[in-house]
């Protein structure tokens, strides 16, 4: 699997801040998921062609790991890279690096299972797993 960060950019709006204007802890995991999707969009598929699939990635678990601060206007990268997989599961690491500051603010994974129709974990499939170890310079990004 390609180890080279995805990079998501993202303005912080107002409305992600609390009222002493840093990030809302739980945006990240928002800003988790978007890139999430770009990472997905990288390698020429989406999310939702799985779903039509009948295959779903619900999250598992999540961890956190505030280091510095995100306020209010700040341009940060989402930083996310593919890191494990097994039988059923994927885990995504992620950075989130403030570009107004120049310091990595925070850092995180997510464990996903793949689940069928049935709500029940399964194997992944060969098709998805060939999508998931594609190279993002050998295909189109999508929009």
């Amino acid at each position: 699997m390609d180890q080279r960060p995805t990079v998501e950019r993202i303005r912080v709006r107002y409305g992600e801040t609390d009222q002493m204007g840093h990030a809302y802890y739980a945006n990240y995991l928002y800003w988790f998921e978007q890139a999430r999707g770009t990472w997905c969009r990288d390698r020429g598929f989406t999310y939702k062609q799985f779903e039509e699939q009948g295959v779903f990635l619900p999250v598992v678990e999540a961890h956190v790991r505030y280091k510095g601060e995100v306020h209010y206007d700040d341009w940060i990268e989402v930083r996310i890279w593919a890191t494990e997989t097994k039988r059923a599961a994927i885990k995504f690491e992620y950075q989130v690096f403030n570009e107004t500051s120049g310091k990595v603010t925070t850092e995180g994974y997510t464990w996903h299972v793949f689940m069928g129709t049935e709500r029940k974990a399964i194997s992944i499939p060969a098709n998805i797993k060939g999508l998931l170890e594609r190279n993002p310079d050998e295909f189109e990004t999508l929009s």
